[in-house]
């Protein structure tokens, strides 16, 4: 998924040699809410126009699309009644919407408000970034491009409960797509209330889903969900009330969790190297690569392949994982995680059995950067890295900084520390480098981390251009769409691709540490998507 920003935290209690001595979280008496942190800003609710981390965790739990993943991982229906089978050899979907589906404010969900929200989402002024995602929806491509209306976009309210979606070409992978908050319908009748103000702040919306977000204005830092009295299946829903903020130092984090203040706190680098045997701790894996998007552009030096073959070289991504990040991460070798899914036809990892056969190699990372440096008539390259102002953002900054300084000649690497905003700003006028990033897979397909590689995708900031990866993924998305055998391997033939060109440096695999509350349960922490706390409760 988009810029999702990297989050690490230490803790004074490990600093001061005292971890022993700290208390642990205690449930509060009767407890009825749920204190959960988010590691980066709120900056907007509006699907159409950002795409962040913290906004989908907070729509996660307070809005739905036609679908929802289960506990089990399965796609279930959520708006729409049941998943509905495709006619018209897999191009037409009818979904009926349930007659009980209301929004917040006591408006019917219909079958127009995912008209109204696909249409902005898709429209050349849509400034999410995401526009990309409904490429298989008839016409999407040309809508986005402003070369037809957006009127005519494959997507259809018949009537108020009907909703008809006509696809360019079969897409197998539609129902867990229609699960993502880039899905999620819009009250249209909000939406033209408050036009280009709406969801930018919590009163300049309406919800679908089991809870309503409360008491944000558009730049605080803390906000309630209060459970929703309208939800369908409002009778699943055992919390009151959650409570979010936004928590960005490490000592901070560690402490809230130990008085009790936070039900669920995520913790890396030293003070997760602390508590790996905690009773607390939860490892929860995540398909999500931290990688080093690299800017490609004709007047940035990393256009030139021997040099980003020679950072991929020069990182040890071990020494990365185990002393700098400590909390469980795994280095990547790979764009792809490992475990996202298995290749149906040969019956192997994909992201195991597609990984780069090149890997840590000082001498050979020396050689490739002198060759690099020749090929550009250069002396010398300093290259700025861009990343947000997190600790862990920090830390991977300054390990990579070492790294390059050390051992290859002549190159330099310039850090620039910036709130989220600034990084986004940055990387988006391409004013880096290299950008420390991650990719959290948004379905179970390595289509998901593809697409927005190939050249004409809105998030491709790293300007990436290769002909034999975008015919790969093409082919994937049309002709082979149904033909299983085609499709995976252009798959492969795509990660192979990637892994010759260098197109990106993979660090490591995500893998989350939660100081988890011991009497909190009902939590589901899907490896694909957003953490799911709306069935939770307290033993």
């Amino acid at each position: 998924m988009h810029l999702k920003k990297l989050t690490v935290f230490g803790s004074l209690c490990l600093l001061a040699g005292t971890l022993a001595a700290c208390g642990q979280a205690t449930a509060h008496q009767g407890q009825k809410t749920l204190h959960l942190m988010q590691t980066s800003d709120l900056t907007s609710l509006d699907t159409s126009n950002t795409a962040t981390l913290t906004q989908w965790n907070v729509l996660q739990q307070s809005m739905e699309g036609l679908y929802r993943m289960n506990a089990k991982n399965q796609v279930v229906g959520a708006m729409a009644e049941k998943v509905v089978q495709p006619t018209n050899h897999g191009k037409t979907y009818t979904f009926h919407l349930r007659k009980s589906a209301k929004w917040s404010n006591g408006d019917a969900v219909t079958a127009q408000d995912f008209v109204t929200a696909w249409r902005r989402s898709v429209s050349p002024s849509a400034t999410s970034g995401y526009s990309y995602i409904y490429e298989g929806i008839q016409n999407a491509t040309q809508v986005s491009a402003g070369k037809q209306p957006v009127t005519s976009l494959g997507v259809q309210a018949v009537n108020d409960r009907t909703l008809k979606v006509t696809l360019a070409h079969a897409m197998p992978y539609l129902d867990k797509m229609l699960t993502m908050p880039a899905f999620f319908p819009q009250d249209h009748r909000v939406v033209t209330k408050y036009g280009k103000t709406y969801g930018a702040t919590s009163t300049k919306m309406a919800y679908n889903g089991p809870f309503t977000v409360q008491h944000w204005t558009g730049s605080n830092d803390t906000w309630n969900l209060v459970k929703n009295s309208r939800y369908y299946d409002k009778g699943a829903i055992k919390l009151s009330k959650m409570t979010m903020q936004v928590v960005k130092d490490p000592t901070t984090a560690h402490n809230l969790f130990e008085q009790g203040d936070l039900d669920d706190a995520t913790v890396s680098g030293v003070t997760a190297q602390g508590v790996q045997h905690d009773k607390h701790l939860k490892h929860v894996n995540k398909a999500g690569t931290y990688y080093l998007r690299f800017n490609l552009a004709d007047n940035h030096a990393l256009r030139n392949q021997n040099l980003r073959r020679a950072l991929n070289l020069v990182l040890n991504k071990e020494q990365l994982t185990k002393k700098v990040l400590s909390d469980g991460s795994t280095a990547a070798y790979n764009y792809v995680t490992p475990s996202l899914v298995t290749d149906p036809t040969t019956g192997k990892d994909f992201g195991t059995e597609t990984q780069n056969s090149e890997t840590y190699d000082v001498a050979k990372a020396k050689q490739l950067w002198a060759k690099g440096l020749k090929e550009l008539g250069q002396s010398s390259v300093t290259l700025k890295l861009v990343s947000d102002d997190t600790t862990v953002s920090k830390n991977v900054d300054q390990f990579v900084q070492a790294a390059v300084k050390q051992n290859l000649d002549n190159a330099r690497v310039s850090v620039m520390a910036l709130p989220a905003k600034s990084t986004d700003s940055a990387v988006q006028s391409g004013n880096f480098d290299m950008d420390s990033t991650l990719w959290l897979a948004d379905y179970a397909d390595p289509v998901s981390f593809f697409d927005i590689l190939t050249k004409t995708n809105p998030q491709n900031y790293g300007k990436y251009a290769d002909a034999t990866f975008n015919t790969q993924v093409s082919d994937a998305h049309g002709v082979n769409a149904t033909n299983q055998k085609a499709y995976w391997q252009n798959m492969r033939t795509a990660a192979q691709r990637l892994n010759q060109t260098a197109a990106v440096l993979p660090l490591y695999n995500m893998t989350e540490s939660h100081l988890v509350n011991q009497k909190l349960t009902g939590v589901v922490y899907h490896a694909v998507g957003e953490n799911d706390y709306t069935r939770a409760t307290f033993k």
